[in-house]
């Protein structure tokens, strides 16, 4: 199942969730992407996003309005699922209008082959060094077996010579069993999480395994009101 975390008040760029893109609010849009690939619910935390949602024929379900992050959202909406401990969830972000059904589709497959080997999945896409500067880009480390060693805002590795295995940005695309969203959930606040505002860490830092897939995508996720310009000059390309 995927489930599409929802929430209305973007501290960067309010109500973002609702912009529209290509005739329809943006969480809409990305989740009529997703539709393709497998079974949607939207987890929201607003009433009237809710409605919208049902508006245009999708599940969704309520949520709490004191939920720091996505993951914390898609854990409750498990539980208001009863969802049992082994189904995979992907985490697919409401700002994420441009992903590509065949990336998702693959990334799926992916997550089920490696369920047993890793803890959870995720994405990543290569970039330029000068890309890598970007702070809002999160950049990731891997190992040669492409599970993720560390993920940072700084740009990593730090060149004293050319790096020449390449940079890789990461996208924010997640899978997990149910069982291991919840333990996820329940781990204390890393310092590194905390430091860097990256959740990701904090199974870095707890010493568990995300195995990286390498994709090759023009989607890009919608932070700020700048994005959301390019989003239109995109769609307009």
């Amino acid at each position: 199942m995927i489930i599409i975390p929802a929430r209305l008040n973007s501290t960067r760029f309010e109500h973002k969730i609702l912009k529209e893109i290509q005739g329809v609010p943006m969480f809409i849009a990305t989740a009529k992407r997703a539709l393709q690939v497998d079974e949607v619910c939207i987890a929201v935390d607003d009433e009237s996003v809710a409605n919208l949602a049902k508006k245009y024929g999708f599940n969704c379900v309520l949520t709490s309005k004191n939920h720091v992050s996505g993951t914390d959202r898609i854990n409750e909406a498990c539980a208001i699922l009863n969802l049992k401990d082994d189904e995979l969830i992907i985490n697919v972000q409401a700002d994420e209008p441009f992903i590509e059904c065949e990336n998702l589709s693959k990334f799926k497959d992916f997550a089920n082959y490696f369920k047993n080997e890793a803890f959870m999945s995720s994405c990543y896409k290569t970039i330029s060094s000068e890309a890598a500067n970007d702070a809002n880009l999160v950049k990731v480390l891997c190992d040669k077996n492409d599970f993720a060693l560390y993920f940072s805002r700084a740009k990593i590795p730090y060149e004293r010579e050319t790096y020449e295995d390449g940079f890789r940005g990461h996208l924010g695309i997640y899978a997990y069993s149910v069982a291991n969203l919840r333990e996820f959930c329940i781990l204390p606040t890393s310092a590194l999480e905390k430091a860097e505002k990256l959740e990701q860490l904090r199974a870095i830092e707890n010493g568990k395994k995300i195995k990286m897939l390498m994709i090759q995508t023009r989607s890009f996720g919608i932070d700020t009101l700048e994005d959301y310009e390019k989003a239109l000059d995109f769609i307009n390309f």
